[in-house]
């Protein structure tokens, strides 16, 4: 089976808009939450999230029509892509196009187009007027395909849809493309522009969302006995996923291996993981048996943690279920600090967890102060500030709505 490694990395978050401004600020325990300017929030429960900053504008980086024809996902989708494909420093004219895919998670695609359209449309009494870019905006697929068209890959391309997994399920397609030998690089990862009015009333409706709106830098905080919801976030996370071989071959910068992956499904909840975590222990083992590993083997996991009250236990549970008391497992959440990006969570999560490995630094858990009793005693949360120690073995879970449960597995080369 062919090996697969990442060559190439972009992001684009509330914490940085590049991978070297993104990780100084997770290593260092920043938050992105901040109180939200995009749109009035006095009558929202929530009026806060991980926007990103107020002076950073797409056009910035794209081109008037790229900003006109395209959905803020899309934008933050091809911000991001560029990054890693110009970091990767594959040539595209020296290979067969057919040998480049595309591979790319959404969760909510052009959620903000279908909604400002909407919201004109109801507004009026006349003929009904859409712009004529309205369907192709909001489509889920429009981010993978864009990367395509802009950079003329021509191999495999397609976009998963897994809720909150949807990066991680790329990635893992991606993966398994490449071992297969259908393809050489794939450009991987996710995007999701949630900061909108709907998204932000429509998980205040679930009780989803933290409502620590007087200190939104301290709202997340995963396995605090105090925790009260999540805090939204947007952006993009991009991953170039090359054939080893291939990689070495043209001299590329290798900065890990993925060296397996998994999903499972809970069959229990529309919303809620399964209360003792079967489906997510399952993938957890499952990811290692591809990956030629075993729970011992493993020095750090990045936790889907979102800061919710059920979640957050149910995960914990399964880890602990999976791993034991392992005294060399280290975990820490990271939306803590960058919010819950969604179907982009993923991906800016396995850049983290290369990060991880490549520094050989364990992120922190932020805002988490006292760990809620019913975690597993056993458990080793890494809190307060990173951790200096050998990272040769990453796993970063992912878990979505609709009970989709994605783990992927990170090895140093």
């Amino acid at each position: 089976m062919k090996r697969v490694v990442i060559t190439g990395m972009g992001v684009v978050s509330s914490l940085g808009t590049d991978v070297a401004t993104f990780w100084n600020n997770i290593k260092n325990g920043r938050s992105g939450a901040k109180a939200i300017t995009r749109f009035d929030t006095s009558k929202f429960k929530t009026q806060f999230a991980s926007q990103l900053p107020d002076d950073f504008h797409t056009a910035q980086y794209l081109d008037k029509g790229e900003v006109k024809r395209n959905d803020l996902f899309t934008q933050y989708a091809l911000i991001a892509a560029k990054q890693a494909i110009e970091d990767s420093g594959f040539d595209i004219n020296a290979m067969s196009p057919y040998d480049v895919g595309v591979i790319f998670g959404s969760a909510q695609g052009g959620f903000e187009t279908f909604e400002q359209q909407i919201k004109e449309y109801s507004a009026t009494n006349h003929e009904p007027h859409f712009n004529p870019f309205f369907i192709p905006k909001t489509l889920v697929n429009m981010a993978s395909g864009l990367i395509s068209i802009k950079y003329g890959l021509m191999g495999i391309n397609f976009t998963t849809v897994s809720a909150c997994a949807s990066a991680n399920s790329a990635i893992m397609d991606a993966l398994n493309y490449i071992r297969w030998g259908k393809a050489k690089i794939v450009v991987t990862g996710g995007a999701d522009a949630p900061i909108t009015e709907g998204s932000i009333g429509g998980y205040n409706a679930l009780k989803a969302l933290s409502t620590r709106n007087t200190d939104p830098e301290a709202a997340s905080r995963p396995f605090d006995v105090e925790r009260d919801g999540f805090v939204m976030g947007e952006g993009a996370g991009v991953l170039v996923l090359e054939e080893y071989e291939h990689a070495k071959q043209r001299g590329a910068t290798i900065y890990a291996e993925i060296a397996g992956s998994s999903m499972t499904g809970d069959a229990y909840h529309i919303t809620a993981t399964h209360p003792e975590g079967k489906g997510a222990i399952k993938a957890m083992e499952l990811a290692l048996q591809d990956a030629g590993l075993t729970h011992n083997d493993v020095d750090y996991l990045n936790a889907h943690a979102t800061s919710t009250p059920v979640g957050d236990i149910s995960e914990a549970k399964a880890i602990y279920s999976a791993f034991g008391d392992s005294a060399k497992l280290s975990v820490s959440a990271t939306k803590s600090m960058t919010g819950h990006l969604l179907g982009a969570a993923g991906a800016v999560e396995a850049i983290i967890s290369v990060k991880a490995v490549t520094d050989n630094l364990v992120p922190p858990t932020i805002n988490t102060t006292t760990l809620d009793s019913q975690l597993p005693v056993g458990l080793r949360i890494v809190t307060g500030d990173a951790v200096e120690k050998t990272v040769n073995i990453a796993m970063s879970n992912t878990f979505g709505f609709g009970g989709h449960n994605a783990v992927v597995v990170f090895k140093k080369v």
